[in-house]
């Protein structure tokens, strides 16, 4: 693994935490930030040992405070456009092969809260906070967030918290459905890692085929999305891993998938 200026990557039992590693500035997102993210997923990504990716910021104040204001205020319309930009790393990062937890460690502000809502599943500490503020800086939330969070949330709370700019705390974050839980500060990593080891012990290819059939049907109707389910269950029923799930479970045993 490259040796990056702005993040960490660490790698223990399967996982890879992506480490936002600017505690001092609270982990802000620059261009060269996301690069090395970007960087970081293609090599992991047919890693044979990480099966799951975990991102997060170091310290316990912010795991990701947004967009780097000064790169900001320079960028001109065409920009936008630029590849390798954050909505294109967050679309990457949403339909990425393996699955991905935001462990979020403190404030998920602007671009921090949309990595958070790129990834799979969210878990919170106590004192992670959630926001985005984008319109105090006369600009909207641009990297999928007024797309993900009314997705996510529904579209009236998202039309409150985008257009107020208010920052809610991880409870009310629970609340609405942002995050899927929120524990002590201190036992995040544990509930985290034990969030993992319930996903990786499920079948491989039945986890990147459930991430694709939920994300390419969710904006389908409901007959649509069925086909896609349906087509997806007709690769995974041609599998070696669906045969030996299925005997394990009649044989009372744990199953050994071999993603084949």
């Amino acid at each position: 693994m490259n040796n990056y200026q702005n993040i960490l990557v660490e790698k223990s039992n399967q996982l890879a935490y992506i480490i936002i590693n600017l505690p001092e500035q609270r982990n802000p997102l620059s261009k060269e930030t996301l690069g090395e993210m970007k960087d970081a997923l293609d090599n992991l990504k047919n890693d044979t040992e990480t099966n799951c990716i975990i991102f997060t910021g170091q310290g316990d104040k912010s795991f990701a405070a947004g967009a780097d204001i000064n790169q900001l205020k320079k960028r001109g319309p065409l920009d936008v456009f630029t590849a390798g930009g954050m909505q294109e790393i967050y679309d990457y990062i949403e339909a990425y092969d393996k699955p991905t937890i935001a462990m979020i460690n403190g404030f998920a502000l602007g671009g921090g809260c949309e990595l958070a809502m790129a990834c799979d599943i969210r878990i919170a500490s106590t004192n992670a906070k959630f926001g985005l503020p984008e319109l105090n800086l006369g600009i909207i939330p641009s990297a999928g967030g007024t797309q993900r969070m009314a997705r996510l949330i529904g579209k009236g709370k998202a039309m409150d918290l985008i257009l107020t700019g208010k920052i809610i705390t991880a409870e009310e974050a629970e609340k609405i459905g942002l995050v899927s839980e929120y524990v002590p500060q201190d036992q995040l990593k544990e509930v985290v890692e034990k969030t993992a080891a319930q996903i990786l012990s499920k079948g491989p290819l039945a986890i990147k085929l459930a991430k694709m059939s939920i994300h390419a049907g969710f904006d389908t109707d409901m007959k649509a999305g069925q086909m896609i389910e349906k087509l997806a269950q007709a690769v995974l029923f041609s599998t070696k891993d669906k045969n030996e799930g299925t005997s394990a479970f009649l044989e009372k045993r744990s199953p050994e998938f071999m993603s084949k």
